[in-house]
């Protein structure tokens, strides 16, 4: 049990390094973010504080609201996540800054097929380690579970669309033209709403949950 517990604990973990990577990896290459972080660049382009700071303090005003309203919903990972997810992709990006400046599009295209691939694979360990979740994520599952008639499927898309609308008018606001807004709102954004769901499926079959429970998994 103790050292099912560990590799619960060193996913979880793992899950919000890799994932903090694949953010990095979707800001340099600027053909669209998850809706959440849609969200999230729109603050830091009107907000005078560094991106990692920024996530900490967005994901604190969310972790409030799961405590008000499903404490359950709230784990060792949402916290690992909470605190170290934003100042890990502040420095992969930077990292990428350097190692890759000013990339042309086939580069871009690249970096974000890796980003979109690891960050399943992330998702995939955070999920199946099963220690929390998001604070973003809570969001919608709360809201489901309160407003039973309401498929958590439906909450989901809500409040993945309101992230991103709230994105691009704050980043209007702060000045961005088109171009800029197509590297937050793009063609990345979609990928990650229509795909990812399959992806993180495969991923927990072929690699999380055998992972997690060794010959077991790979019995069931």
């Amino acid at each position: 049990m103790e050292e099912n517990l560990m590799k619960r604990v060193l996913m979880s973990g793992l899950g919000v390094i890799i994932c903090g990577i694949s953010v990095g990896m979707f800001k340099h290459a600027a053909l669209g973010v998850d809706p959440f972080q849609s969200l999230m660049s729109g603050l830091d382009a009107v907000i005078p504080v560094r991106f990692g700071t920024l996530y900490v303090i967005a994901n604190l005003i969310l972790l409030v609201f799961a405590l008000i309203f499903d404490r359950h919903k709230i784990g060792l990972a949402t916290l690992i996540n909470l605190f170290l997810l934003g100042y890990i992709a502040e420095y992969s990006q930077h990292l990428f800054e350097r190692l890759l400046p000013s990339p042309a599009l086939p580069v871009r295209l690249i970096l974000l097929g890796v980003a979109i691939v690891i960050m399943c694979l992330a998702s995939a360990f955070y999920f199946t380690a099963d220690l929390g979740v998001s604070t973003y994520d809570a969001v919608a599952l709360i809201w489901s579970e309160k407003q039973q008639k309401i498929p958590f499927a439906v909450c989901r898309v809500i409040t993945d669309f309101s992230c991103v609308l709230t994105g691009v008018l704050l980043c209007r606001t702060a000045g961005f033209s088109l171009q800029e807004i197509a590297g937050v709102v793009g063609i990345g954004t979609i990928i990650t709403a229509f795909f990812m769901g399959p992806l993180i499926e495969v991923f927990n079959k072929k690699i999380a949950e055998p992972f997690l429970r060794g010959q077991d998994a790979k019995r069931l």
